[in-house]
Parts: C-alpha cells; structure tokens; sequence
C-alpha cells in the first residue's frame, strides 16, 4: 500500500482529466521511479511516495520526463548551496525575515479544486538588511513544504501575485544577475509547479523596463501567463476573487499577519526536513554515468547587471534557453 494522500473530489478529477491519474499508473510508475533513483548511483533523491508522485503528476506520468525532473532537481540545488544550504529557521537572520512574510501562499482557494494563490510582496523587506539571497533562501523553504504538503498547489498548480507597492531602486539593485537566474530556473525548469497565472499590481513608473529582462528568460508558456494591472486594481479582481485575498487587499476572511504567523509555525515545524535537504540529498557528479546535466544547460544569461545599473534606456538583454536542451 503506498503512502500517498488522497485527493479531494475536485482534485482528483483534475489528477485524472488533465494529469493523466489512473491507479494503475500510480501502482505501476511510483515504484518503478523509486527503483530507478536507487540504481543511479550518481543520485541521492527522496524517494517517499508522497514526494515522487508530485513529479509524476507534473510529468503527466510520463516516467522518463520524470525521471529528468528529478535529477534536474537535485543537480541544479546541489549547484546552489548558497541557497539551498544553511536554511535553518532558527538562525535569527532567516527567522526576522520570515517574520515580515514577504512570500505567502495564501490559505484558501476559490474551490477545492483551485490552485494555490501566492502574494509576494517585495517592499516589506528591508534592501539594506537582508540579501536578496536570503530572500530567495527563505522563497525555497516555503516551496519545499508545498511541494510536500499542498495538493492544490501541486495539482491545480499556483497563481503568484507580485505587489510592486513602495519597491524602489535599492531594491531592483539587489538582483544579482546570476543568483537571479539560478531561482529562475529553479522554479521555472525544476520544481514540479503548475503556474497557472502571474499577476503584477500596483507596478511604479519604468519597471516595464526593469521587467523586460526577466520576461526573455521564461519560456513563452509562462510569458503567455503574465497579466500586469493598473493600480485601481479593476482588472486584477476581475480574474482572482476579492475575499480570497487578505483583508489589507479588500479581502474579508484573515488579515496578513494571520498567515504570517501560521507559516513561522509551519517553517520551524520542517527545520529537520531542510537539514535533511542539505546532509543527505543532491547529486554527485563524479558517479553520474551519463552526461551531466549542469545548469548551464538550462539557460545562457547575457549582461542583466549592467541593464539594471543603466536602467534609463530602452535597450534589453536577452536570456535564451540553450539549444542543446
């Protein structure tokens, strides 16, 4: 009996429609992918149902797509300890920052069946304070919970919601080209998410400009997804419901520091599971017996750092992906 959690109705029968979910692929394909990660003596994976069935539901169980998912996983977080290492939320530099709750999944869904929403809000930290490392350091805490906890989140996929109020140039200057590219991918090409959507509201003057960098990194799926909306937020409310966001937004169900509160909680519950993350799973590259997929291979970055220091013409970098991918 494997130990997976079952779906609600509504989710299920996304799982089933659009993923492709029989019983018999799960019977079958969850084993055989916890077969396949104790032969590849190169890889140190999860191998818990729970976690496995996110990639194969994100694969459409096709077993091979995730298989490479996977080890596209761990290669890229072995490659970047400088976020994925050290995520102790004890350690009073990430506990203040988790404590502004400048990235929170939001706890209800339009439906059972509805993806997760995701407010970001990048003006609540202090640019001067904390890195935009340990920004993206705590961004992988709360992703890694979801990817193990949330089944709207790994089902019904994600919606994000970037809140540009009060961001400013000390904050735009922190975007380490590099660092910046390596989360993109990240999220992008290695978690099993299901973007579903991306909102931008209450963007300042010029940041199409600062934007346009980082939208020729994503594939056109996700540029596909991308809705910027004026700050009267008319269109914004058109396409998520108004109660489901936090009271501060014109929301009626929880305020900001509510959900602030429930993930601390949640985060220091999993302090062990990302010390695990850190002691026990990657990759190691000298016992991999194919061609190692590096992240190199995901996108070639040209110079995002001297756009962002210039930041007053129209000219734009490009990030494209590799053709050897």
């Amino acid at each position: 009996m494997l130990d997976i959690r079952p779906l609600n109705s509504e989710l299920q029968k996304i799982a089933t429609e659009i993923l492709q979910e029989t019983q018999e692929k799960v019977e079958k394909e969850v084993p055989a992918l916890k077969d396949w990660i104790r032969n590849s003596p190169h890889l140190r994976a999860r191998t818990d149902e729970q976690f496995l069935i996110a990639f194969l539901r994100f694969c459409h169980y096709d077993l091979e797509k995730a298989k490479e998912q996977i080890d596209a996983f761990y290669t890229l977080r072995t490659s970047i300890p400088e976020i994925i290492n050290d995520r102790n939320p004890v350690n009073s530099r990430l506990r203040s920052l988790i404590r502004i709750g400048f990235g929170l999944p939001l706890p209800y869904t339009a439906t059972e069946g509805g993806p997760r929403y995701i407010l970001i809000r990048p003006q609540v930290w202090n640019p001067n304070k904390y890195s935009m490392q340990d920004v993206f350091k705590v961004s992988t805490m709360i992703n890694d919970i979801q990817l193990r906890c949330d089944d709207n989140w790994v089902v019904a996929g994600q919606v994000g919601i970037l809140d540009l109020t009060g961001i400013t140039r000390e904050h735009l200057m922190q975007l380490n080209p590099d660092l910046v590219n390596k989360m993109i991918m990240l999220s992008q090409d290695t978690y099993p998410i299901r973007q579903q959507a991306f909102h931008y509201i209450n963007a300042p003057k010029g940041f199409e400009q600062v934007f346009s960098v980082f939208l020729s990194c994503m594939n056109d799926e996700n540029k596909s997804k991308i809705h910027m909306h004026a700050s009267d937020l008319e269109s914004f409310y058109k396409m998520v419901p108004r109660h489901l966001m936090p009271i501060e937004y014109g929301g009626d169900l929880y305020t900001i520091n509510e959900v602030i509160r429930e993930w601390e909680e949640r985060i220091f519950y999993f302090r062990q599971y990302f010390e695990e993350e850190e002691q026990q799973f990657g990759v190691d590259e000298s016992k991999r017996s194919s061609k190692a997929v590096t992240p190199s291979k995901f996108f070639e970055v040209d110079d995002i750092e001297n756009f962002l220091k210039s930041n007053t013409s129209g000219e734009s970098s490009t990030c494209t992906r590799n053709s050897s991918q």
